[in-house]
């Protein structure tokens, strides 16, 4: 599961700064010393992996004991001087081959102080929770809430997918040892299930068959390549799915696939978000053809979350829009010439932002595609409220050139689908949270955003929003109406530490894996 990755701030900058851990001086003192000062430490060697994070940006308590005793270990920093065999969990050869940590210090024992004196001294010993301004609208003019007739127990969705023309829903579940893929008609009731290894996380279809693609052993954060993209046939009576073929293995631990013919022989190519853990690729795998592909990287970082195939540059030729969360988090385009790819960085971000999902579409009516962007995953060494947590738009001047010209603030923001949900001809956006502020603001789980015009929007949820812990969303005419409907995945794994709510303990027992806003409008 993308979702629950573990956020590392960089891959080269922090250190501990624990009084008890102890350290092989003769070590350092082979590596020179410069004469540089905390805060030019940190910003020449932060800048080689991702922008420079201030200490301002996190609480004095959470840079001492999380942030930077986890960035020492990418700097030959450990307890008792050796490196322990907890930091290899989940991918042991492929962390070790890409030397995550190195086994001994690569920085000046007078450097490393200083970085560190630079982030204690500096660092605030608090930060203020985000406060909204107003309250969130209660009520959603046209929608209807709908819950299925079938449950799964405990909620566990992992992908969620409303199928056209009147066809229902499809949804997966990720307990242990027991993936379902399933099926529900358009009333919400179960259809068929299909029982597989591991949990699915993308569904796509194309014809009689299914692309159907898995995560591996774990939906938390691993760095083994047992992802697979499956190919499931429809046949017989009702062409209900029964028989599949492993067309992609060794995917690391993928998030997104993307569909389009990059290479323009009608063959279509696939672009996989191989998001990994502390490794991980983003990959074109080229169609060549009878159920094989070639395999061509295009960048050899972890946190690939998003892909757009479409021709940008209108040059004939398709390219690909990505977005990368893990570290050096920003959008990238990867202008294609002829099956050759050149990168380059539209927008870059914090690595605190938590980057979750990119989509396209024309906000102001220029003709050109902007992006809307969506940070908040929290799920990371600092779970704390964000006030740069929630729903941009980028406005595209039709050179690749993105200016923000909205936010939303929205703690924990995962997905925002932007569609014309009220029929009135412009874009509305209906926004998903997973790390929302339940004690304040619970209505954050789930957000309409109602456009009325020069990019302003006003603020809708419903009473029934955290029924569920919602983790997937999609959007879609279910009903075959004209309208566009909604559908929600809830995934709970545990109750959460200090939950003060109740609402933890009412998901883990009555919560249902997902829900229906049924769009009314037609």
């Amino acid at each position: 599961m993308k979702n629950l990755a573990l956020l590392f701030l960089g891959i080269c900058l922090f250190i501990s700064c624990s009084e008890k851990r102890k350290y092989n001086k003769t070590e350092h003192d082979e590596i020179p010393a410069s004469d540089l000062s905390g805060n030019e430490l940190a910003a020449v060697h932060c800048a080689r992996c991702h922008i420079f994070v201030s200490p301002n940006m996190l609480p004095k308590s959470i840079w001492k004991n999380d942030v930077l005793p986890s960035m020492g270990h990418r700097l030959g920093i450990f307890e008792e001087n050796h490196l322990p065999d907890s930091l290899f969990i989940g991918g042991a050869s492929i962390i070790k081959a890409a030397n995550i940590y190195p086994e001994k210090p690569v920085l000046a024992l007078a450097d490393w102080t200083k970085i560190v004196d630079y982030y204690v001294k500096n660092a605030p010993d608090s930060i203020v929770s985000p406060q909204r301004g107003e309250k969130i609208n209660a009520g959603l003019k046209h929608f209807r809430y709908r819950k299925p007739f079938f449950s799964e127990g405990l909620p566990l969705t992992t992908m969620i997918k409303i199928l056209p023309d009147n066809r229902g829903i499809v949804y997966s579940d990720a307990k242990r040892n027991v993936n379902n893929l399933t099926f529900l008609t358009p009333e919400l009731k179960k259809n068929y299930q299909l029982r597989l290894e591991t949990t699915p996380i993308h569904y796509y279809e194309k014809s009689d068959t299914i692309y159907l693609t898995t995560i591996g052993a774990s939906t938390f954060p691993h760095d083994t390549s047992d992802g697979i993209l499956h190919k499931v046939f429809k046949k017989g009576v009702g062409k209900i799915p029964n028989t599949a073929n492993a067309s992609i293995p060794g995917l690391q631990r993928p998030a997104f696939m993307a569909y389009g013919d990059l290479s323009n022989d009608g063959l279509e190519d696939i672009v996989a978000c191989e998001y990994g853990n502390l490794t991980g690729q983003l990959v074109v795998y080229n169609n060549t053809g009878g159920n094989t592909y070639s395999k061509k990287i295009l960048r050899s970082k972890p946190g690939a979350i998003t892909a757009i195939i479409k021709d940008f540059n209108a040059d004939g030729f398709k390219d690909i829009l990505a977005l990368m969360a893990q570290g050096d988090e920003g959008i990238f385009l990867y202008e294609n010439n002829d099956g050759y790819f050149t990168e380059r960085k539209l927008l870059a971000f914090s690595p605190l932002n938590g980057s979750q999902y990119i989509e396209l579409a024309d906000f102001n009516g220029d003709g050109f595609e902007d992006i809307i962007y969506v940070c908040g995953d929290n799920a990371d060494r600092t779970p704390i409220l964000k006030d740069y947590h929630g729903v941009y738009i980028y406005l595209n001047d039709g050179k690749f050139n993105f200016e923000q010209s909205y936010f939303y603030q929205l703690n924990g923001a995962y997905k925002a689908i932007p569609r014309d949900y009220d029929l009135d001809g412009d874009l509305d956006i209906a926004a998903i949270s997973f790390f929302p502020d339940y004690y304040n603001n619970p209505g954050e789980s789930f957000v309409y955003l109602e456009n009325k015009g020069n990019l302003e929007f006003v603020d809708y949820s419903f009473p029934e929003a955290t029924d569920g812990r919602w983790m997937v969303m999609d959007a879609g005419d279910m009903d075959a109406d004209g309208d566009i409907d909604l559908a929600l995945g809830s995934f709970v794994y545990f109750k959460a530490k200090g939950d003060t709510t109740g609402l933890g303990k009412r998901w883990l027992s009555t919560g249902p894996s997902l829900i229906v806003l049924e769009n009314t409008i037609r």
